[in-house]
C-alpha cells in the first residue's frame, strides 16, 4: 500500500486524508497543533508537533495545507529532498475525473466570480457544486460525489495554485491582479506568477478569460495554450465587453446592466465574468439573466448591514488589501466614513489617498491603526473595531455612509475575516437596542 502524508489538519487538510485512505493510500496526518481524531478513523495520526521520525518514510504523495509556508521547517525539509508538495486542490483533482471546472482566481472578487457562476450552473443542474478558496474544501465534494460527473464553481488562492500539477479547468479566469501576501510570498513578482498557473494544462478548445484592463495581467499571462477572451468594461474591441446597457460575449446579448443589484462597476465586470464561464459550462442565457436578476451579492462584500437615521451602513470585512478597499471606496459618490486596520500584511497604503476627498473621517483600529495617519487628512486611531464605529456612528449624519473595509487582514484580532464581519454586524444591529 502506498504511503500519503499529509501536513496540516485544518478542514482541508482532513479531508485530504480522509479521501486518501477512502482511495487506498496508508495515510499520516500531522499538525503543530492538537488534532481533533473524531473521523479520522484508520488513518496515523501526529499532533503538537512533527516527529523527526516522519522524515524517515518515502512518500508516494505529500499534501500540504496552503497556509502552511514552503519554508517551514518539516515543508522544507521535503522541499530540499526533493518530494513534490500538493495541495488538497491537485489530489482532489485526480481523484475525481468526471468533474467539469469553472476556476477562479485574482486579488479581489473571486468570491463573487464563484458565487454567481454556482447560482448560474446550479440552473443547469441542481447537483453543481461550489468549493475551494471560499470555504469548502475540494475534497470533500469528491468524497461524497467523486464517481459522478459534475460542474463545479472554484474559487483559488495562490496558494492552493502553488501546489497543482495537472489541474486542468474548462474555463478560468484571474479578476485582478495587486499587492497581497507579501507577509507568505517571497516577491511581488512570485505572487503574480503563481495565479498564473490556473490555465498552465488547458488545452485549445478551453477558456481563459482575460482582463485586458488590468496592466499585471497583461504582463504575466503569456503562453497562454487555450482560447483567450479578452474582458474589458472600458473597452469595446474585445470579446466580452459593455455597451449600450448591456454586457456582450461578441455578438451575443448576456445581461442587462441595469438588472445588476450589486453596486460598483467592478462588480459589474463580476458578474460579465461569471456570465460568461457559466455560458462555457452550458447554462442557458435565460438563465444567467435570471440569476443576475436576483442576485444580492455576497455576504462581507459591501453587504448592507442597516440604516439608522439616514446613514447607510456596510460591511466589508472581505476586503484584506487596499485594492479590495480601493474597489469598495469607489462604490460610493461621497461622505464614506471608513473603518479600516487589522494585521499588517506589509503592503503599501497609498492607493488609498486617491479617495481622500471621499471619506469624510478615517477611523482605524488594529496593529496597522497608525499607518493610516499619513493616508486619510481626517483620521482618528483607535485600539478596536467597536471603537471605532462607537466613533464614527458619533460623528455620522443623513446621507452619510458608514463603510468597515479594513484593508488588512484580520488576524492581529480576530480568527478570521468571517468572524470579524459577524462581530462588526452584530454591533451594528445591536445599537441603539438598548
Amino acid at each position: 500500500m502506498e504511503k500519503a502524508l499529509v501536513i496540516g489538519a485544518a478542514r482541508s487538510g482532513k479531508a485530504a486524508a480522509k479521501l486518501l485512505r477512502k482511495a487506498g493510500y496508508d495515510v499520516v496526518l500531522t499538525d503543530m497543533k492538537a488534532i481533533d481524531r473524531q473521523g479520522l478513523e484508520g488513518i496515523q495520526v501526529f499532533d503538537e508537533g512533527h516527529p523527526d521520525s516522519l522524515k524517515d518514510d518515502e512518500y508516494a504523495l505529500i499534501v500540504k495545507n496552503p497556509g502552511i509556508p514552503y519554508t517551514a521547517p518539516f515543508v522544507r525539509y521535503f522541499v530540499e529532498r526533493g518530494n513534490p508538495i500538493y495541495t488538497e486542490i491537485e489530489t482532489a483533482y485526480r481523484l475525481a475525473p468526471g468533474f467539469r471546472y469553472g476556476a477562479i482566481t485574482g486579488t479581489d472578487g473571486k468570491t463573487t466570480v464563484t458565487t454567481l457562476l454556482f447560482e448560474m450552473l446550479k440552473k443547469k443542474d441542481q447537483a453543481a457544486q461550489v468549493a475551494g478558496n471560499i470555504g469548502v474544501p475540494l475534497s470533500e465534494i469528491v468524497l461524497e460525489h467523486g464517481h459522478e460527473n459534475l460542474d463545479v464553481a472554484l474559487e483559488l488562492s495562490n496558494f492552493q495554485l502553488l501546489g497543482t500539477e495537472r489541474f486542468h479547468p474548462v474555463v478560468s479566469t484571474v479578476t485582478n491582479l495587486a499587492p497581497d501576501h507579501l507577509d507568505y510570498m517571497d516577491s511581488l513578482a512570485s505572487y503574480y506568477r503563481s495565479k498564473m498557473k490556473i490555465y498552465a494544462n488547458c488545452q485549445s478548445d478551453d477558456w481563459f478569460i482575460r482582463n485586458v484592463d488590468d496592466p499585471e495581467i497583461m504582463r504575466y499571462a503569456c503562453d497562454i495554450p487555450c482560447t483567450v477572451i479578452d474582458f474589458s468594461l472600458t473597452r469595446t474591441d474585445v470579446d466580452l465587453y459593455k455597451a449600450n446597457g448591456a454586457a456582450w460575449l461578441g455578438d451575443l446579448k448576456l445581461f442587462d446592466v441595469a438588472d445588476l443589484k450589486i453596486v460598483g462597476d467592478f462588480n459589474c465586470g463580476n458578474a460579465m465574468m461569471a456570465a460568461c464561464m457559466a455560458y462555457k459550462l452550458g447554462v442557458s442565457i435565460a438563465d444567467i439573466q435570471e440569476v443576475i436578476r436576483s442576485f444580492h451579492g455576497v455576504e462581507h462584500r459591501i453587504e448592507f448591514v442597516r440604516e439608522w437615521n439616514g446613514v447607510r451602513i456596510y460591511n466589508d470585512t472581505k476586503a484584506t488589501n487596499t485594492h479590495a478597499a480601493c474597489a469598495a471606496l469607489s462604490a460610493f459618490d461621497q461622505n464614506v466614513i471608513l473603518l479600516c486596520g487589522g494585521k499588517d500584511k506589509h503592503i503599501s497604503f497609498e492607493d488609498l489617498k486617491q479617495y481622500d476627498d471621499k471619506v469624510k473621517h478615517c477611523f482605524s483600529f488594529g496593529e496597522t491603526k497608525a499607518r493610516f495617519q499619513d493616508v486619510f487628512s481626517r483620521q482618528t486611531s483607535v485600539e478596536t473595531m467597536e471603537e471605532a464605529f462607537g466613533q464614527a456612528i458619533q460623528i455620522a449624519e443623513p446621507g452619510d455612509v458608514i463603510l468597515l473595509s479594513p484593508a488588512c487582514s484580520s488576524f492581529d484580532q480576530f480568527k478570521n475575516y468571517e468572524v470579524r464581519g459577524e462581530i462588526f454586524k452584530g454591533i451594528v444591529q445591536a445599537f441603539g437596542k438598548d
